[in-house]
C-alpha cells in the first residue's frame, strides 16, 4: 500500500486545523480525503468550498440527486468513500 504523508489532525495549524475542525463539526472525525491534501492547506481549503458549492448551494438537483450521482461515480471509479 502507497504511503502518502499526511498532517495529523492533533499537529494541524491554520488553515488545515480550521478544515479539520469544519470536517468533525459536519461528520464528527476527519476523513482521509482531508489529510491527503494538508500538506496543501490553499488546495484544502479550496477544494472544501468546491465541494460545499456543489452539494449545498442552490440547484435544480435535489441534495438527495447530489449524493446519489456521487455515489454512483465513486462506485464507477471504484472508489470507496
Amino acid at each position: 500500500m502507497a504511503f502518502i504523508k499526511t498532517v495529523d489532525p492533533q499537529d494541524a495549524e491554520g488553515i488545515v486545523k480550521q478544515e479539520y475542525e469544519k470536517g468533525i463539526r459536519r461528520s464528527g472525525r476527519v476523513f482521509n480525503i482531508l489529510k491527503i491534501m494538508s500538506l496543501s492547506p490553499a488546495a484544502l481549503r479550496e477544494s472544501m468550498r468546491m465541494y460545499l458549492a456543489i452539494m449545498y448551494s442552490e440547484s435544480e438537483l435535489s441534495r438527495a440527486q447530489r449524493e446519489m450521482l456521487a455515489t454512483v461515480v465513486s462506485q464507477v471509479n471504484h472508489c470507496y468513500y
